[in-house]
Order: structure tokens, then C-alpha cells, then sequence
């Protein structure tokens, strides 16, 4: 994410896929009134995984943009082997992918077993996933001081509301409301990822006051008044440091009067050492 394709395409493919949900539940729901029961996910005429398989591969996609197509140096990691603060992100939004690849793909064993309990266990990968992705908004490395970290409020309720839904679909298969309005969050949540993604993202459309700035791949949204606040908050800590510096110097030119008389206070004090021929001979070199 972070760029205008970055939370378009993500937000399309959660858009068809609650419309998709929306429309068989309704059609399900019309044709069956009496005797409605609930599927987690439904078979695409033909072919019949048709919608696993989609969801597989998007969140295949997502994890190699996420981890290998986006980052500069096309690897996430630093050239000590650790994970870069500003990378931290690329890692949350794959593990999200990553949990709903596995839902995805479990649907499909669990299906293919015709396991007893199914619907229940796959209602409950479910379940996880929008867990996960909730809990992973909710921490989000990523600055909420941002325009875009403000609405996160707004996508972690509809990630809470499909979340709930799916656990109530656990107690519920014959629940059209339950599942109508699971199908509704998870549509809100593509439009979330579309608007945020076009307004956010396109010069044009941003907010008065606002600009974009780049970082290794990624494009974050500012308010001038927020990148001023941070300069002075800098200028601040600058200013003490370099106070703090010259009480060192003063109080180390303090005890360099009177070597023999001030030795105890040099060896109490949380100052440097004082300066010695060693340390000079190191400094030289």
C-alpha cells in the first residue's frame, strides 16, 4: 500500500467479493426463504473454487508487491539482515494477505474433505482473518498522525463489524441478516481502500494544505503545519543538546583547575573521563 494502485486494487478485489457475497445471499435468501443456510464463500457456475482461487492469488500478489516489487532494492530488509523501522508496514499488510491465503486455501481442503464441521471451521478461518487484520490496523506502525492514519479508525470498525458477523455465522448459518450485513462491511471496506486510495493519492484531489511525500516506494500524505511541528520539536532537541554540551565543557574546565583537589568529584560524576594522554594518542589515530 502507500500508493494510489496500492490501495485500489485491494480495495476492488474487497469490493467484488462482498458485492459477489451480497448478491448470492440475496439471491439464496429470495429463492429459499424457509429453508435458507448460509455458505461462506459460493461456487462461480463452473468453477467451483472460482472465488478461493481469486482470493488465493490476490493475496499472493499483494505479498509480493508488499515484500518484493515495492521496496527499492526489491528485498525488505537492511544490508545487516534486520527489518528497517520504515518496512515494518510491509510486513503487517503481508501478514494480513498471508492469513487470508490460508483461509482461502484450508476452504478449499475443507471443502474437498467434506469434512462434518466445514462450515463451522471455515467460518471460524474467517473469523481469524479479520481478527488478524483488525489487530494489525489497530497497531499499525504506520504514523496515525497522518490523514490516512485518521480514517484507519473508520476501516477498523468495518473490519470489527465483519469480524463479529463471523462469529455470529458460526451460531447462525440460517441468519440472512448476519450475513447480508458481513457482505455490507466487507464492500464498505473495498470503498474505504478505493476513496482513500483516489483522494489521497491524486495531487489534484488533496486535501488544501496537504502534500505528498516519498519514502523508498511509498507516498505519505502531509499537512505543512505537521512537518513544521516536527522542525521545531527537532530545533528543540537540538538547542538542548548543545546547551547540554556546554555544561560538559564548563563543568569539565571546572574540574581541570585543581587536578589533585577534584579527583574524587571527576571519579563521582556521570561526566566523560577526563582527558589523557591515552585518549589523546586514540583520538589522533
Amino acid at each position: 500500500m502507500g500508493t494510489l494502485v496500492g490501495h485500489v486494487l485491494p480495495g476492488l478485489g474487497f469490493l467484488l467479493i462482498g458485492l459477489w457475497h451480497l448478491f448470492n445471499h440475496i439471491k439464496l435468501h429470495a429463492l429459499h426463504p424457509n429453508s435458507y443456510t448460509t455458505r461462506t464463500w459460493f461456487p462461480f457456475f463452473k468453477f467451483k473454487y472460482l472465488e478461493l482461487y481469486l482470493i488465493m492469488g490476490g493475496a499472493t500478489a499483494s505479498v509480493a508487491m508488499e515484500l518484493f516489487v515495492g521496496p527499492t532494492r526489491h528485498q525488505p530488509f537492511d544490508t545487516d539482515g534486520t527489518i528497517p523501522s520504515n518496512h515494518l508496514h510491509n510486513f503487517e499488510h503481508s501478514l494480513i494477505s498471508m492469513t487470508i491465503f490460508v483461509y482461502a486455501a484450508l476452504a478449499v481442503v475443507l471443502d474437498r474433505t467434506r469434512a462434518k464441521a466445514r462450515h463451522e471451521l471455515t467460518e471460524f478461518l474467517v473469523a481469524v482473518a479479520f481478527a488478524q487484520e483488525l489487530f494489525l490496523f489497530h497497531v499499525h506502525s504506520t504514523d496515525h498522525q497522518g490523514l490516512e492514519g485518521q480514517y484507519h479508525l473508520l476501516l477498523q470498525f468495518l473490519i470489527f463489524v465483519s469480524f463479529t458477523t463471523a462469529l455470529m455465522g458460526i451460531g447462525f448459518p440460517k441468519s440472512f441478516l448476519v450475513f447480508f450485513v458481513r457482505s455490507l462491511s466487507i464492500c464498505f471496506q473495498g470503498v474505504w481502500f478505493i476513496v482513500l486510495g483516489i483522494i489521497l493519492y491524486t495531487p489534484s484531489l488533496l486535501p488544501k494544505g496537504c502534500a505528498i511525500y516519498y519514502d523508498d516506494g511509498h507516498l505519505w500524505v502531509r499537512a505543512p503545519m505537521m512537518s513544521i511541528f516536527t522542525e521545531l520539536i527537532l530545533d528543540d532537541q537540538v538547542r538542548a543538546a548543545d546547551e547540554s554540551e556546554d555544561d560538559v565543557e564548563s563543568q569539565k574546565k571546572i574540574y581541570g583547575l585543581g587536578a589533585s583537589k577534584n579527583l574524587s568529584l571527576l571519579e563521582k560524576s556521570a561526566l566523560l573521563p577526563a582527558e589523557t594522554e591515552d585518549c589523546r594518542i586514540i583520538a589522533g589515530k
